[in-house]
């Protein structure tokens, strides 16, 4: 077999043809975020834990309710309720964002989603928008699920105003949202989910538990300015609170900043 060629005429080789929008998959940080969302629900985990955060937020919410009855404690908003289930539920987003991270160290895909998104920064960035959308979402869901069982629970002894329930349902939303933030910046510091759990579980429940059991001025302003001493203020409505809801939001996002950047460091000065 033979090749001939016209003289005078040069053949080039094929040239790769550029992305153009509406071809093929996205790229930069929206082929990213593409990517991230179809690795999250690919695997059965996720569905477990808001499965879980489901089951957690009906059976909570009705105790603390039928507790709050039994007591005849005086009249507090519906949604108080499912703002202290946050306390429980919030350990569902944590386990789905820390799996969203820590199942490609264990299985080493991580190596792979570095050759596909190699700007490390990017790469995290995409999983913490993911999980902090899919928080944010299951974290209304669990608020508006909490406080129609507290309704039922409570018997008359609750207030329901539509913005002031809609306000909680939004502010359980976003500190959720800011909690899968926290989580993905400290699994990427750990690489594991012991590693993650055996900070975050401490932080978000163990030390704000002793603080407030020991009680004192001191001690309960150390937990106002920790992640969930900020966050009840947030969402929580009747407390008196030592700060509006926007201090309350940017401590939450403080924390949740300062993992994300420790995250980035070691994802960026250590191998995969």
């Amino acid at each position: 077999m033979t090749t001939t060629t016209t003289p005078g005429r040069r053949t080039d080789p094929p040239r790769a043809v550029p992305d153009t929008p509406g071809r093929g998959a996205p790229g930069g940080f929206a082929g990213a975020v593409a990517s991230e969302w179809t690795k999250l629900w690919s695997v059965r985990s996720p569905y477990f834990c808001l499965l879980a955060g489901l089951a957690i937020t009906g059976v909570f919410t009705y105790y603390y309710a039928s507790i709050a009855r039994i007591n005849d404690d005086p009249v507090q908003p519906v949604g108080n309720a499912a703002a202290s289930s946050a306390v429980l539920v919030q350990f569902a987003v944590v386990v789905l964002a820390t799996v969203a991270v820590t199942s490609e160290y264990s299985t080493g895909s991580v190596r792979a989603s570095l050759l596909w998104v190699p700007l490390r920064y990017r790469f995290q960035a995409a999983k913490a928008l993911v999980a902090a959308v899919v928080a944010f979402v299951a974290g209304t869901t669990f608020a508006v699920l909490g406080t129609m069982v507290a309704w039922v629970a409570f018997d008359g002894r609750a207030s329901f105003e539509a913005g002031q329930s809609l306000r909680q349902v939004l502010a359980i939303g976003l500190y959720q949202a800011l909690v899968a933030v926290l989580t993905v910046g400290v699994a990427f510091a750990t690489r594991h989910p012991a590693g993650t759990l055996s900070i975050l579980v401490p932080l978000l429940w163990a030390l704000p538990s002793v603080l407030l059991g020991l009680g004192g001025p001191t001690l309960a302003d150390v937990n106002d300015h920790l992640p969930h001493g900020a966050g009840d203020h947030l969402m929580r409505i009747g407390a008196a609170a030592p700060f509006t809801p926007v201090t309350a939001v940017l401590i939450v996002a403080a924390w949740a900043a300062a993992a994300h950047l420790i995250g980035l460091y070691v994802l960026r000065r250590r191998d995969a």
